[in-house]
């Protein structure tokens, strides 16, 4: 009894202990703190939803203050996106990290980023409020709490620099890019299956069309593509995929002033992506958006105008077949004869191991991947050439440019020194000014080469042949139609071209035209019910097309019923709903039953692509097609009544095992679900339950404006991955009630009442004042002042 007692002491203790310890660790949102590098006290009033307010005498205040409570907020996530470009997540996390780190420190951004920062002018203020900004991080890292994941992982605090900013902006720009993912793949189709095979996708690409309309008024193997997608999955960051977003120009609204709305889709993670801020000073106000260690909003308004962003999904990317010298493999060929290879020492820190060295040959196009993938089973050197590392990095000025223009021009002005990743930037104003600008440095090639494959590097023919000046980008400014969007689909023609990329199909495109056509008395209230719709504008006429080929004489009464379902479905995806269900899987045993035969190990790189959403509207459409055979099969040809009969046999019997024999309760809760994953919660158990958020039902499919991504493949389970980062709408016939949401939460902390507070709301549909008013901020129960040290 004795010993049983001791015990419960000694637990009781170790108990308390712990918890006075995790209340060390909570972000101080109240009270008085003193920081060096401000000259006068600036206030901090943290709203009902976390956002902190910061009022300060000038700028370089009000980004020293910003850093701090950014990093009180959000340090392990900043610790992370840091570690991505510079290949250090190895240093933290071990050997599982060492194909990553050796492939992202093999593009060369760290090099790019200190060549960049050399460059700089220090008398700029994009500059000198960037190192305010970090004045204000490095102080926290010295002097506030550690936050619980460095306990956890066992990462000692680092100061940070310039270095790791342009090193976020190089993974951010990295993760929009779709070439890897999709060249590789459709060179294995043209080398293994010949250029019919290959056509009949491409023709997908200029199928289908909704098109962002311009107006200027005032041998390879699978494995590489396979390689590079399993990296890119691996990083324990939010890589970016798309977005929508849309102005409405003043003649279109109730209240006859502009509405601007954006919703940014990256891949779910815990802490959200976006930390919201509100800045103001007696000559400068803006609520922004920024990325973790990024001191200027790439999302933001104020009174005078609203900006935000989509991925614009043009090719920036391009792969070469280099060409070594047989006599000396460390030269390879030029059309003006051999160049000796840059080489290049790289090394990676591994936690509990020896350091890994390795070497990475650069050739004229940039970094050969077979250094920095270990699985690329082609002996011809690739060599990846990318504009970002090629050209002029200004994204410093482009974010602090957008972020405090005066009027339309300046903020062109900002947009038009992008040079990479492509955006397309948005624009509304009190003014009555809407735009859209596709952002980014386009080029040109010779007319007859598909960039979509593979290059040769050695001839000297397939060279970029030109930049166009940004007069030539794709854009809009106050259209006579009245408004301007983008959801990632192709712009319109431009110097004579559709410019080649890797856009999205135009499901959430037609959908957005269709309901902004639709009447001229929009308000705030409509356009938030919009950005939560959920119904595809696309599905219900693939589903005709595949249904038109169906043999429906054999089908079971099960069969029957799901058909019958399908044909009447509108593409709704609610929860309660069955046809989204029966949709998904005969979307999947149709591609499989269609092109994994011919493609072979090349199958998974082409699922779940954009190249993929767009080929399936444009087969189900074919009666003749050459991939209708199923080359497995000697002693029949298939036509497509044969394939598509065979993919709804399939998907019945598969749905039948999977949710029971009544069809009416294959409902589309049971099988898709959201979860916001934390790094460290994906290690399950306890983990998961302190960290995570969710899982939760929830509403929306694939390519519906209220986006919810996830992979149709075998499982037949739908587990969303990515989606709106944000949601955002704001009316400037009362911007100081505009809206917004983020999907679970202002705060990275585990123990703030911020970490989670906002997820049932954005399930919902729901948002919260983003507060611009004095007299509402000023009502805060959470003031913070920071004052300066003596």
């Amino acid at each position: 009894m004795k010993f049983i007692k001791i015990g419960i002491a000694i637990l009781l203790i170790l108990g308390i202990g712990l918890w006075l310890f995790t209340q060390t660790l909570h972000p101080t949102y109240n009270g008085n703190i003193k920081l060096s590098g401000i000259d006068d006290p600036v206030s901090v009033h943290f709203d009902a939803n976390g956002v902190p307010h910061i009022n300060a005498n000038n700028e370089h205040d009000a980004y020293v203050a910003l850093g701090y409570v950014h990093a009180q907020d959000r340090l392990w996530q900043m610790e992370l996106i840091r570690r991505i470009a510079a290949g250090r997540l190895s240093e933290i996390f071990g050997e599982e990290f060492i194909a990553t780190d050796k492939f992202f420190s093999g593009l060369g951004i760290t090099e790019e980023a200190v060549k960049t920062i050399q460059k700089l002018d220090v008398s700029k203020p994009s500059y000198t409020l960037a190192q305010a900004y970090l004045k204000g991080i490095n102080q926290f890292i010295q002097e506030g709490p550690t936050p619980l994941e460095f306990y956890l992982v066992g990462v000692e605090k680092e100061k940070y620099s310039l270095e790791d900013i342009f090193n976020v902006y190089g993974y951010m720009a990295f993760s929009f890019a779709v070439a890897h993912k999709t060249d590789p793949m459709l060179t294995e189709i043209k080398e293994k299956l010949g250029d019919a095979y290959l056509q009949e996708l491409l023709d997908a690409e200029t199928e289908n069309l909704t098109l962002i309309k311009n107006s200027k008024n005032p041998k390879l193997q699978a494995s590489f593509a396979k390689a590079i997608h399993s990296i890119v999955e691996s990083v324990p960051v939010s890589p970016f995929i798309g977005s929508n977003a849309w102005v409405i120009g003043a003649e279109k609204t109730k209240n006859g002033k502009v509405i601007f709305a954006n919703d940014p889709h990256i891949s779910f993670s815990q802490p959200a992506v976006w930390y919201q801020s509100h800045i103001k000073t007696p000559n400068y106000e803006m609520y922004g958006y920024n990325l973790a260690l990024t001191p200027f909003p790439l999302l933001g308004h104020n009174r005078n105008y609203a900006y935000g962003l989509t991925m614009f999904e043009n090719d920036d990317v391009d792969f070469y077949f280099e060409e070594n010298n047989p006599e000396n493999p460390m030269q390879y060929k030029t059309s003006n004869g051999y160049r000796n290879y840059t080489i290049k020492e790289r090394k990676i820190k591994v936690k509990g191991q020896k350091d890994s060295v390795f070497q990475v040959k650069v050739s004229q196009h940039g970094p050969v991947m077979n250094d920095v993938i270990a699985f690329i089973d082609d002996e011809r050197p690739i060599a990846m050439q990318w504009i970002y590392t090629k050209l002029e990095n200004e994204l410093l000025d482009v974010s602090y440019t957008m972020s405090h223009a005066k009027n339309l021009a300046e903020f062109r002005d900002g947009a038009k020194k992008l040079h990479a990743p492509g955006l397309n930037v948005m624009y509304g104003d009190a003014s009555d000014n809407i735009a859209w600008f596709a952002a980014g440095k386009l080029y040109k090639y010779r007319d007859s080469l598909n960039t979509k494959l593979i290059l040769d590097g050695a001839s000297g023919n397939d060279e970029i042949q030109e930049y166009l000046s940004f007069d030539n980008n794709p854009q809009a400014v106050n259209p006579s139609w009245n408004y301007v969007y983008s959801a990632n689909n192709q712009p319109d023609s431009i110097a004579g071209m559709l410019y080649p990329g890797y856009y999205l199909p135009e499901d959430r495109a037609l959908r957005i035209e269709t309901l902004l056509d639709a009447k001229n008395d929009f308000t705030i209230e409509d356009v938030a019910k919009m950005i939560y719709d959920v119904t595809s504008a696309t599905a219900p006429e693939i589903i005709r097309n595949m249904l038109a080929s169906l043999d429906t004489s054999k089908l079971t009464p099960s069969g029957k019923k799901a058909h019958t379902i399908l044909k009447n479905w509108n593409g709704f995806f609610g929860k309660d709903e069955v046809g989204p269900v029966l949709y998904n899987r005969l979307w999947f045993e149709f591609i499989k039953s269609t092109f994994q035969d011919e493609m072979g190990e090349a199958f998974p790189q082409f699922v779940n692509t954009p190249l993929e959403e767009k080929v399936l509207s444009s087969q189900v459409k074919k009666n003749a097609s050459i991939w209708w055979d199923d080359i497995r099969t000697s002693d029949k040809k298939e036509t497509k009544q044969d394939i598509v009969t065979r993919s709804f046999t399939n998907a019945i019997a598969f749905l039948q095992g999977q949710l029971g024999a009544n069809v009416e309760d294959w409902k589309w809760k049971r099988v898709a679900s959201v979860e916001y994953e934390h790094p460290i919660g994906k290690a399950g158990g306890v983990l998961r339950k302190i960290f995570n958020v969710g899982p939760f039902e929830t509403i929306g499919g694939d390519q519906v404006i209220n986006n919810q991504i996830y992979k149709i493949d075998s499982t037949g389970v739908y587990k969303i991955l990515a989606g709106p980062s944000s949601r955002r709408v704001i009316d400037f016939s009362d911007v100081e009630n505009s809206i917004g949401i983020l999907p679970t939460g202002q705060s990275g902390n585990v123990f703030s009442p911020y970490y989670k507070d906002q997820v049932q709301k954005y399930l919902n549909g729901e948002f919260n004042t983003m507060y611009l008013k004095q007299e509402e901020i000023q009502k805060s129960e959470n003031i913070l002042l920071l004052t300066p040290k003596q």
